[in-house]
């Protein structure tokens, strides 16, 4: 059975972001003065708010502050978020962001194989642009059909909105693509939008249940041809565990 698009998550799917995040974060933090720190156990609480504005909405709710002063520094949020995702930007361009592990394989042999590409996330198109522009050259952006964003749908992750909206510009159904993600929220989004979902851990996400994933895998170095081991996986679910020598529940 050929897969027709491969629709990847970004943070923590086709790169290790997620620390660069938190610094960038408290980078903004500082710049702004606020007396606000994210450590590493702290961060990964908040990560299982999807979307930076969301999650800094979220942790505001988190503080007890007087009514005036919430509303005060929530109308700082967009500024922050700003701030953020500029930060971020140079953390990028300085290489403090590197790929997962034979997500570039994967990347070029999908590419040579007629196989469309595609982005399902809930970062900002400005972090997705940075990623791949930095990682893959000018063109990078040429090479995805379809980049969903996080202002492409009001619902984010665990929401399927936007595997949704990327399968509508595509025009492919989600019976034909394959999803690739790290986290449970992603999970839940890609397998309510009907997709065959790979989970590849990131060390933020490592410890949730992945139960309901089709399959599940420490990373794709150790496959020597990324494209044909999936499109096996895709067409003898049943046996994937084998052929990836995997345990469903966890990647060994």
């Amino acid at each position: 059975m050929r897969i027709k698009a491969l629709i990847f998550d970004v943070d923590g799917t086709l790169a290790d972001t997620e620390e660069a995040h938190r610094h960038a974060f408290n980078q903004a933090f500082e710049e702004h003065g606020l007396g606000w720190y994210w450590s590493k156990p702290v961060y990964a609480r908040w990560l299982e708010v999807t979307g930076g504005k969301e999650r800094l909405a979220a942790f505001l709710d988190s503080l007890a502050l007087e009514a005036s002063e919430h509303e005060a520094q929530s109308r700082r949020i967009p500024a922050i978020h700003r701030t953020k995702t500029s930060l971020y930007a140079g953390l990028i361009r300085d290489g403090r962001v590197p790929l997962r592990q034979g997500i570039a394989r994967l990347i070029e042999d999908a590419g040579s194989a007629g196989v469309s590409l595609a982005i399902a996330s809930t970062t900002t198109r400005e972090n997705i642009d940075a990623l791949l522009c930095t990682h893959f050259g000018e063109l990078a952006l040429e090479r995805f059909s379809v980049i969903g964003a996080a202002d492409a749908v009001l619902r984010k992750k665990p929401a399927p909105d936007i595997y949704e909206y990327v399968l509508r510009e595509l025009r492919e159904s989600a019976a034909d693509c394959i999803a690739i993600e790290d986290s449970a929220l992603g999970l839940a989004a890609a397998k309510g939008a009907g997709l065959f979902t790979v989970i590849t851990p990131s060390e933020w996400t490592r410890r949730e249940d992945f139960s309901g994933a089709d399959l599940l895998l420490t990373s794709f170095e150790s496959c020597d041809r990324p494209l044909l081991e999936l499109e096996y996986a895709f067409s003898t679910n049943a046996l994937a565990a084998v052929r990836f020598g995997v345990n469903r529940k966890w990647g060994g």
